[in-house]
């Protein structure tokens, strides 16, 4: 594996640490790493309901739990807006709340 590939591979071990609950790549510490996601997950959230309030209300108590379950498995791909991410939230929480009236899901992007 050349250098480029090494580094390449650790840099993708951090971003699953700061972004997809990875566990902490070896040399980092594992407090500080959680401390700067959970900083990171915090400002994700804060940007989806500034883009979509009506689905972050509609969420209730349930948005910040909720969004961090949709973070886990949906982390930002390299390029992609936050539209889309608040219009993948939306249409991700819409598919689990289906039988409530004010969902829309999907809506927006």
């Amino acid at each position: 594996m050349s250098a480029r590939e090494r580094l390449a591979a650790r840099q993708a071990e951090l971003l699953a640490a700061l972004l997809a609950d990875g566990p902490a790549p070896a040399g980092f510490d594992a407090e500080a790493l959680r401390v700067e996601a959970d900083a990171l997950l915090a400002k994700r959230r804060r940007v989806v309901a500034l883009i979509d309030p009506e689905v972050a209300e509609a969420c209730g108590e349930d948005f910040a739990p909720l969004f961090a379950e949709y973070a886990r498995g949906n982390p930002r791909r390299d390029g992609s807006r936050a539209r889309e991410d608040a219009a993948a939230f939306a249409a991700w929480v819409g598919a689990r709340r289906p039988k409530r009236r004010w969902w829309r899901g999907g809506r927006r992007g």
